[in-house]
């Protein structure tokens, strides 16, 4: 910070004026809006700017803040014109600590950025040579940003100083900058090599300004509708967000006008529209925590296969809050909200295939459409100079119930032929790239729709009798996906109460002891054996193990558990085998040694056993082993509860199934065709 401010004359009108900061470069005349700089001898009279453009901004010359623990004061700003049309502030920041801070303002947004020296072998690419979406990493190597837009900047109107030696209506291009977490840096290619500005995308309320900054009737201004008059047919008209509108059309003649300051000027005469919107122009409603009020409609179409297709863009602003759109595609409805580009990281080949991903904050999208969108018609008022027949390059990924959508605009110059103007060709690299030679301007621009039910859409404008959906929207969540979370816990529960039975369960062992059995014993004379007075307890099931000492030979036990007292009988049959030998130089074996049967439970009380054994082969030393137990867990009943569960879930999997392969049939990147 300088001293003492510098007092001179205006070497234009000779009004005074005062250099108040010391590293400051030009100072814009109070009283005929000259630029005048000084020099090593004289003050130099650069031209005259034009008068500040209103653009509702909260801030102004004069303002002190303090960021990053620093404090600061706003010295200057200039206006800068974008080719594209629209204006947008870069305000001066004169820090404490000698530095200079560049605070631009455009549509709601602040970054402050810092001008920084080029690393050292640092080989920046030229303007020409930058394409969009093309990393840049010389800036900063920890951080990889991307070209987000490609332009040139005209300055229109300044006031206070500026550290910098700005001419009026001189032009420069500049390439903007994103980056991961609100990084934001600019390549400004007004000099060789560029100047570059780094920094980030910033909360007003980081910048420590007082509390009174926004003044209440300040804000009564930025809020209320511009009342104004069509300049061709002298109808009325009012324009709801007065300092960011751009374009807005007539509602009673239909003309197009171009927004300049309030005043309004007659472009062309627009066909009467084929459509209307479903959501009236000024039509208030509350989404998503925030009051919006609907300015305007833009109808949008892509050709698919030889057919075109439509959808319907409304446009929604909120002063503290900014613009936000809601998108209606085949009577589906997406909540849309623009997200930096530096925070995608796009996974995408050339031509683009199945497969491609895009991932933002931590979430994977699929690649579902990569197209040109159109403009067919605009309605209202627009905070950009569209007009029907702007081209977009449209990519959409989904991850329902959101969807990743980026737009390539593109700005050519007067001369350049219009098939490469105007056309994409996505499915072939050698013709991509020519289209692209012929841009010289452009930008990225991406934002995340949130799915919302035209229910929801009519009870935040009041409004009834929305069409619904005849087909699965693009990013519509599965409406019963919910039950698998609850499948889930279940599992969960059903695994944890069969833990604790197995874990807890104690066996009681009923019955265990060994029968000769009659090597003549066989199909046609079985060796029957009778246990009596086996006491079994209520409530409990029952399990029988059958045990021999048999040698390529079997044993088959029939039989049936008998109540003493009622006769009742539960009948059961197994066989026990084992067979083993030598085969090819290889030992084999099948079977087993021993065999179980599982009863239900029975009612307490005295029970007999009664066996009948046959077997093949017996010896004179073969033994049956008989174990009886009760209350032994069975991990059948463990896998026929989880089918149990599961057989809901399963039905519902089908039909989902069902329900992506449907969302899916209008995309060429479909994970379900070969």
């Amino acid at each position: 910070m300088s001293p003492g401010p510098i007092q001179a004359s205006c070497p234009a009108c000779g009004a005074p004026v005062t250099f108040k900061t010391g590293s400051s470069i030009v100072v814009v005349c109070e009283f005929c809006h000259s630029v005048v700089a000084r020099g090593d001898r004289a003050l130099e009279d650069l031209g005259k700017v034009a008068e500040i453009i209103q653009t509702g901004s909260p801030l102004q010359v004069g303002l002190r803040g303090v960021y990053q623990r620093v404090p600061f004061e706003l010295t200057g700003r200039a206006q800068l014109g974008h080719e594209a049309g629209g204006v947008w502030d870069e305000w001066y920041a004169a820090f404490s600590d000698g530095r200079w801070g560049w605070l631009a303002e455009a549509q709601g947004r602040f970054y402050m950025t810092f001008q920084e020296d080029l690393p050292e072998q640092a080989l920046i690419p030229t303007f020409d040579a930058l394409e969009l979406g093309q990393p840049v990493a010389a800036i900063r190597s920890s951080v990889p940003l991307m070209v987000a837009e490609k332009g040139e900047a005209s300055a229109i109107a300044a006031e206070g100083e500026i550290p910098y030696k700005l001419i009026p209506g001189e032009s420069h291009y500049y390439a903007d900058l994103s980056g991961p977490q609100g990084v934001f840096a600019t390549l400004d290619y007004s000099e060789s090599p560029p100047l570059i500005f780094v920094g980030r995308e910033v909360q007003f309320s980081e910048l420590g300004f007082p509390p009174t900054v926004v003044a209440p009737e300040r804000e009564a201004r930025r809020v209320s509708a511009l009342q104004l008059s069509c300049p061709q047919c002298g109808g009325p008209l009012e324009l709801r967000a007065p300092d960011r509108t751009e374009r807005v059309t007539c509602p009673n003649c239909g003309s197009l006008l171009d927004v300049n300051q309030g005043r309004l000027e007659f472009l062309k005469a627009l066909e009467p529209p084929r459509v209307q919107p479903v959501i009236p122009i000024g039509a208030t409603g509350e989404l998503f925590g925030a009051q919006f009020v609907m300015i305007g409609f833009v109808q949008r179409s892509m050709e698919y296969e030889g057919i075109r297709y439509y959808w319907e863009e409304y446009l929604l602003y909120n002063t503290q809050v900014g613009f936000r759109w809601l998108v209606r595609s085949d009577d589906n409805w997406s909540f849309v909200e623009t997200v930096p580009p530096g925070e995608v990281v796009e996974k995408r080949s050339y031509p683009p295939k199945k497969g491609d991903t895009a991932i933002y904050r931590g979430e994977r999208y699929k690649l579902y459409q990569d197209t040109v969108a159109r403009v067919e018609l605009v309605l209202g008022e627009f905070y950009w100079k569209v007009e029907a027949g702007e081209l977009v390059r449209a990519t959409d990924y989904i991850h329902p119930p959101r969807m990743l959508s980026k737009e390539v605009s593109a700005f050519t110059p007067s001369d350049a032929p219009e098939t490469e103007a105007t056309e994409w060709q996505p499915k072939k690299k050698r013709q991509r790239r020519k289209v692209q030679r012929a841009v010289e301007t452009g930008e990225i621009n991406w934002s995340l729709g949130t799915y919302v039910k035209p229910k929801d859409v009519e009870r935040a404008f009041n409004i009834s009798g929305l069409p619904r959906p005849s087909k699965i929207g693009w990013n519509q969540p599965f409406p019963h996906k919910a039950i698998y979370k609850y499948w889930l816990w279940l599992l969960l529960a059903t695994l944890a109460v069969s833990i604790i039975i197995f874990a807890t369960s104690s066996p009681r062992l009923v019955l265990e002891q060994d029968y000769q059995i009659n090597p003549g014993a066989n199909e046609n004379n079985p060796q029957a054996i009778f246990i009596e007075g086996i006491n079994l307890e209520p409530r409990k099931n029952i399990r029988m193990v059958f045990s021999s000492n048999v040698n390529n030979s079997w044993v088959g036990v029939a039989g049936g558990l008998i109540n003493e007292a009622t006769d009742e009988a539960q009948p059961f049959s197994t066989d026990v085998e084992y067979y083993y030998g030598v085969e090819d130089g290889e030992s084999w074996s099948e079977g087993s040694k021993e065999s179980d049967v599982y009863l239900s439970a029975v009612e307490g009380g005295t029970y007999m056993l009664q066996l009948e054994v046959a077997g093949d082969k017996l010896q004179q030393s073969s033994t049956l082993h008989v174990r009886v137990e009760q209350g032994v867990p069975r991990l059948l009943h463990l896998f026929v509860a989880l089918l149990i569960i599961s057989i809901i879930p399963i039905i519902v999997a089908i039909y989902q199934f069902s329900f992506e392969k449907r969302r899916w049939e209008d995309s060429d990147y479909s994970p379900f065709s070969s």
